[in-house]
């Protein structure tokens, strides 16, 4: 039996699984949450700020693979051939020239800006906009091959904007580097961060290289966006690989921490949207959803259909870059569960500041309380709000929370609400606020659709995808569309699963890899006719309320 392992770093967590590369099946798997996330540390919420430090993967890493390969069957871990990687993104950091993470140095171990600037860090607005403006009046326009609007979630907003505003980091970064190349260049023993292996999906997705360039955009285009970034390229990369690839063997530490062979291989690494779509089956037309804390919604179809067509205002196209061989599209909502449990945190605020404050209860018995209550927040809410009929509330919301990645990304845009009354309760807002995220995946289909890329079917994976059948009832009514939901519970684990098993020879491609390790489907959600004819006029008011809102906010 051939054993291979998929790593999946989340937001919140890591999940590790060890799978049977013949069928699929999972034989083991373990989660890790982030310590130092967990406390909130280095994090400012108000300001955008969102860091993680490079202990908590590292930490995460080791830890998730040995309880997962103890979780399975005695003898496992000998037949382990390969390990494929998944992460946020685009997630980049500032690392020396041996491509070690600042943070990991002692002198910057306590900077966030020496740690890894997390996907939904928007301190970088500013500097993306420049990007976009000097984009518009170039002879080339190297946003073009990703959807021509750049944003702040990406890597070269959020280099810029840290060069400018630590000059202790901008003094002791040679180098910047994916969350998703970092890890298999750790796991391989790299020692030297010209010799790491860039992911095509980070790279042609996120930080603005395209073959048509001859990688990335010259150095005059960055010294005209400003002289602080004189020369990075140089420092950078030029070459990109597929996660078919391998990055090189696990090394002799490695092997050692984690009880397995040097004979391992490890896979080029890529963002975990990409991968779970592998592992949730994905098929020409189908857009995938992986739906989270946010959603990134990705597509692939065949290149000869593609040809030169450009699609706008989405996160991307690359050649290879989910399936190899296949021109992989990219988009997403920058807030989806995070809206949620944005809602959930607000009702929650007084259990903390009434009931925990409360003299009649002991210490233990408060915690105890407002742990159990705030745990049937969302439960009790989405019971309360199915019962509600659509389009009776007369509230309209938009899931801006976190800005808009798609369509025409704009990470100053702002969540609101429209048409509250006495009478406008919890539920009530809960729904609008459903219905809101709904509306966002929406305008991603139209999107599409308006850009000449059909829609033939919608395939639901993730935690929400898996839990909610609320939501996503809903979604199927507001898209009018049937949602298949992957049968897998870590669908970007298993598709890392599938990379590690075709770069360890196992099979001959990731085709081939997802035919004969997929889980398959376990539920269809079908859409309401009569819902959905509500939804489309609640649509056209959530567009409208939209358009007047950005308005305002230019």
């Amino acid at each position: 039996m051939n054993v291979v392992i998929g790593v999946d770093y989340g937001t919140d967590s890591v999940r590790s699984v060890i799978v049977n590369a013949k069928n699929g099946k999972e034989l083991g798997s373990a989660v890790v949450n982030y310590p130092r996330w967990k406390k909130g540390k280095y994090c400012d919420p108000a300001a955008n700020q969102f860091r993680q430090h490079p202990l908590d993967y590292i930490e995460g890493l080791e830890q998730s693979i040995k309880k997962a390969v103890r979780a399975a069957p005695k003898g496992t871990a000998s037949k382990v051939k390969g390990i494929a990687v998944d992460t946020t993104g685009s997630t980049p950091v500032a690392v020396d020239k041996k491509g070690t993470p600042l943070a990991l140095k002692p002198a910057y171990a306590e900077n966030p800006n020496a740690m890894f600037i997390l996907w939904k860090d928007h301190t970088g607005i500013k500097e993306a906009e420049e990007i976009n403006a000097l984009c518009a009046k170039s002879k080339i326009d190297y946003s073009k091959y990703e959807g021509g609007v750049y944003s702040s979630e990406w890597f070269w907003a959020k280099i810029l904007r840290t060069l400018r505003v630590d000059k202790k980091i901008r003094k002791a970064a040679y180098s910047w580097v994916e969350h998703c190349d970092w890890i298999p260049f750790l796991l391989t023993g790299g020692k030297d961060v010209h010799q790491m292996k860039r992911s095509r999906c980070a790279a042609g997705h996120k930080a603005l290289w395209h073959e048509d360039f001859g990688g990335l955009p010259p150095n005059r285009f960055f010294v005209k966006l400003d002289p602080l970034l004189d020369g990075l390229t140089k420092r950078l990369f030029t070459e990109t690989y597929t996660s078919d690839e391998s990055a090189g063997n696990l090394s002799n530490e490695w092997a050692k921490r984690l009880g397995l062979s040097t004979e391992v291989v490890v896979a080029v690494g890529a963002f975990d949207a990409h991968m779970g779509a592998v592992g949730g089956e994905i098929a020409p037309y189908h857009l995938s959803k992986i739906m989270g804390t946010s959603t990134c919604d990705t597509l692939v179809a065949p290149m000869e259909d593609i040809g030169n067509r450009l699609v706008k205002g989405i996160c991307g196209q690359v050649d290879g870059s989910i399936i190899p061989g296949m021109m992989g599209l990219e988009a997403g909502q920058s807030a989806f569960g995070d809206v949620y449990a944005w809602f959930k945190n607000v009702l929650s605020w007084t259990l903390e500041e009434v009931v925990g404050k409360s003299k009649l209860l002991d210490r233990q018995l408060k915690k105890q309380l407002i742990e159990e209550a705030t745990d049937r927040i969302i439960p009790q809410l989405t019971k309360a709000a199915q019962k509600i009929d659509p389009g009776t509330t007369g509230i309209v919301a938009l899931d801006w929370l976190n800005g808009r990645r798609t369509p025409d990304a704009n990470q100053a845009l702002k969540g609101a609400i429209f048409g509250l009354n006495l009478g406008s309760d919890a539920p009530k807002i809960f729904r609008a606020l459903v219905e809101a995220t709904c509306f966002g995946a929406k305008k991603i289909v139209e999107r599409f659709q308006e850009e000449g890329i059909p829609i033939k079917g919608v395939i639901g994976l993730g935690g929400v995808a898996k839990k909610s059948p609320f939501i996503m009832q809903t979604m199927a009514d507001v898209l009018n569309q049937s949602i298949k939901i992957a049968k897998s519970e870590q669908t970007c684990a298993l598709g890392a699963a599938m990379f590690a098993a075709t770069a360890a020879g196992i099979y001959d491609n990731v085709s081939e890899a997802m035919q004969k390790m997929g889980a398959g489907f376990d539920k269809v959600y079908h859409p309401d006719k009569d819902r959905a004819a509500i939804y489309k006029k609640l649509y056209e008011d959530y567009s409208t309320f939209g358009d007047l809102v950005e308005k305002e906010i230019k």
